[in-house]
């Protein structure tokens, strides 16, 4: 399947999503989360930045980046360097870079962006979350 098809969207004109429009949703479901662009590429915040989009940024890849649990970077990295990578700049403080430019497990990325969420996110705000 395309990285771009939708399964659960309803039928019609607007069945197909793109990568982009499938990880800003992600995004925007988390409590107080917003979108700015920053060098040219939406990047969501919860007051600081947990998700950055990258369309071919310094790259070939079509990609997100983001914050990552301490030792969750090596982990995926080592098992699948063919989805998963350290991202230019943000890859040192252990950062996650996520291809989307392969077969796509929304599923997952749905649990990675949380997971990066929970690396920024106040206390306050994660309370929330886990009600």
């Amino acid at each position: 399947m395309p990285v771009d098809e939708n399964p659960d969207a309803a039928p019609g004109p607007r069945a197909v999503t793109t990568p982009l429009d499938r990880l800003r949703a992600l995004c925007l479901a988390l409590p107080e989360v917003t979108e700015k662009l920053s060098h040219g590429e939406p990047v969501w915040l919860v007051r600081r930045t947990f998700v950055m989009f990258a369309d071919h940024h310094h790259d070939d890849r079509l990609a997100f980046w983001c914050a990552a649990p301490p030792g969750a970077q090596e982990e995926l990295v080592e098992a699948e360097p063919d989805r998963f990578f350290r991202p230019p700049y943000v890859g040192g403080r252990g950062w996650l870079g996520v291809r989307l430019d392969v077969e796509v497990d929304w599923t997952e990325i749905g649990e990675i962006v949380v997971d990066a969420y929970r690396e920024i996110a106040p206390k306050k705000l994660l309370a929330e979350l886990d009600r």
